[in-house]
């Protein structure tokens, strides 16, 4: 399949989970990928490994997103390694659930700084890359920026932020033909769902009896919205929020 031939694309925050996937479906496509991580080395070239011995070709590179010396950086080797870059998923994020009262500014400012400055960091040095044809940024929200839970309010309120961000850019780089997107899973089965306690539990059950489809959601369920809204089929989609929850409201 070559849905992406020719392509080259940042993927950011994908050592694991939903970034990983939209990586490895990416490098079944066709496309380079670089795999940006930020402490998972070995997550990361596990990544690469596997796109690379089904036939695709993609590198690892660590940084930051929320240092514009990191992001400068990943760009640049992206560039060296690849000539050109034509596609950006902002996926980088993290996430803590706390009630009001356990709220810390350090807290605060750690979701902020990744998932939000994150993404615009990226965008912006991604646009000065971008060459004469456009591209296409996608970036990772949440159900929950829409339909936020108790105990989210920091990670519910950056992901309000990430979706405003992507309508707000479709409209000032779409006369540079760059398409800025916005994919927003339900719940999904990750390392980092595992971590958290969720799969399994009485939470999990909840979202699967809330979900038409009547299951948890998988990396490559995100993934190939993922492959869509980085094609030539998706050219005329542009300040989109599409959600991929299964039908989970």
């Amino acid at each position: 399949m070559s849905k992406l031939k020719n392509k080259v694309a940042i993927v950011t925050g994908a050592s694991k989970g939903i970034g990983a996937g939209i990586a490895k479906a990416y490098g079944a496509e066709g496309a380079s990928v670089v795999v940006n991580y930020s402490s998972d080395k070995a997550g990361a070239e596990k990544v690469v490994s596997e796109i690379t011995a089904n036939g695709g070709k993609a590198i690892a590179v660590q940084g930051n997103v929320s240092s514009a010396a990191d992001v400068k950086k990943l760009f640049a080797e992206a560039k060296t390694t690849y000539g050109h870059i034509d596609v950006l998923v902002n996926n980088a994020g993290v996430f803590k659930f706390d009630p009001l009262e356990a709220i810390t500014e350090e807290e605060f400012h750690r979701q902020f700084n990744t998932n939000v400055l994150g993404t615009i960091l990226a965008t912006q040095e991604a646009v000065k890359h971008f060459n004469g044809n456009g591209g296409s940024v996608i970036n990772l929200s949440s159900i929950v920026s829409d339909n936020p839970l108790a105990n989210s309010v920091v990670y519910s309120a950056t992901k309000g932020a990430v979706d405003t961000i992507a309508v707000a850019l479709s409209k000032e780089l779409g006369a540079k033909n760059i398409r800025v997107n916005t994919i927003a899973p339900g719940g999904v089965e990750t390392e980092g769902t595992h971590t958290m306690g969720m799969i399994g539990s009485d939470f999990e059950k909840h979202l699967v009896a809330g979900t038409p489809l009547g299951r948890i959601g998988q990396p490559g369920d995100i993934a190939r919205v993922a492959v869509f809204l980085a094609s030539d089929d998706a050219e005329w989609v542009n300040g989109e929020k599409i959600s991929v929850s299964g039908g989970f409201r």
